[in-house]
């Protein structure tokens, strides 16, 4: 887990910087899934993709 992160003298909150980490991520797994087509496989598409962002951003916060 990370600690504060100090920005020019101004501490940011470690859920913060996973947060924006997450971003990539999750873009990179939705663009393979759009690639392979197993994205129709889901009822609501944009429910399913906010739900994957915060899949990602739990599994950064406990493995990273």
């Amino acid at each position: 887990m990370l600690a504060e992160f100090d920005l020019f003298g101004v501490f940011i909150s470690p859920i913060a910087i996973y947060s924006v980490a997450a971003i990539p991520v999750t873009l990179l797994i939705r663009f393979l899934l759009w690639r392979t087509g197993a994205i129709e496989w889901f009822w609501h598409v944009a429910l399913f993709e906010v739900a994957l962002y915060v899949c990602v951003l739990c599994l950064m916060v406990l493995y990273v």
